[in-house]
């Protein structure tokens, strides 16, 4: 099963309720706390796209960090609970093909969102493609308590994270250096030089509440909070553009509201 099979009519309808709870609670705000010290990161930083946005949880906190927001996921349950919130720009799309120009965006976001892909890798380099700044992940730590538990649960009921990969740091430190590689390797041939290498910073958070720290740069923490921080390409920097992402659609690198697209604001 695909990790958008996973996302059906009744995950979706529930998934937000979630948040609500005692344990959702505190994990939303200490994983948003861990995003938004990595967006001090990007100072900046205009727009960006948050890939397997589900139901635009993360797509709408973005937006309120001077952020211009678009949500893209493939599962359409997931974005028809999105559009409910009539809040954010949403985009139907397969996070291994996105319809968007090269460096359209100055961030690229995966919240939670890579342990429900096929080729992770592939999406991570569409990431980088995309988002001119870099790329921010959110990801669940395969190595800590909260992934055992899951796991544990999973054996006993099903749940939406029997088709997920968790992820350990150096794993993650890996696989986004070879979707930054690979990109690299092709802006290499177009302008004869180094042009995408970029530096990763991260830490984890989600740790047991009997720790006493919120976000620590240790191995176990239940959620993996990475940015890589990317140069500016070649192309911007000749022509001086910045990435500037319209809601409204205006920008003429944006793919127009077709067949499988959902647009709002």
């Amino acid at each position: 099963m695909s990790g958008a099979e996973a996302f059906d009519e009744q995950v979706a309808a529930h998934y937000e309720a979630w948040y609500e709870t005692p344990e959702g609670q505190r994990a939303d705000a200490l994983e948003k706390a861990s995003l938004q010290q990595l967006l001090s990161q990007f100072p900046g930083a205009r727009s960006v796209v948050e890939v397997g946005c589900g139901t635009g949880h993360f797509t709408r906190w973005l937006g309120t960090q001077a952020l211009s927001a678009v949500g893209v996921d493939l599962s359409g349950p997931m974005l028809y609970e999105a559009k409910r919130s009539n809040q954010v720009c949403l985009v139907q799309a397969d996070a291994h093909r996105l319809p968007f120009a090269d460096d359209v965006f100055d961030l690229a976001a995966f919240i939670t969102t890579l342990e429900f892909l096929n080729a992770a890798h592939e999406a991570l380099a569409e990431a980088v493609r995309v988002g001119s700044r870099g790329v921010l992940l959110g990801v669940l730590n395969r190595c800590s308590a909260l992934a055992l538990r899951r796991r544990l649960v999973g054996l006993f009921r099903p749940s939406v994270y029997d088709t997920a990969r968790f992820f350990r740091v150096a794993e993650l430190l890996q696989l986004v250096q070879r979707a930054a590689d690979e990109v690299r390797s092709g802006a290499e041939g177009a302008h004869g030089s180094d042009v995408r290498a970029g530096r990763m910073v991260w830490h984890t958070t989600l740790f047991p509440e009997w720790v006493p720290w919120e976000r620590a740069s240790l191995l176990w923490g239940g959620f993996i909070a990475m940015a890589l921080l990317l140069p500016p390409s070649p192309a911007r920097q000749s022509s001086g553009m910045t990435a500037k992402a319209s809601p409204s659609g205006s920008d003429a690198r944006w793919p127009r509201p077709g067949r499988g697209e959902l647009r709002n604001g």
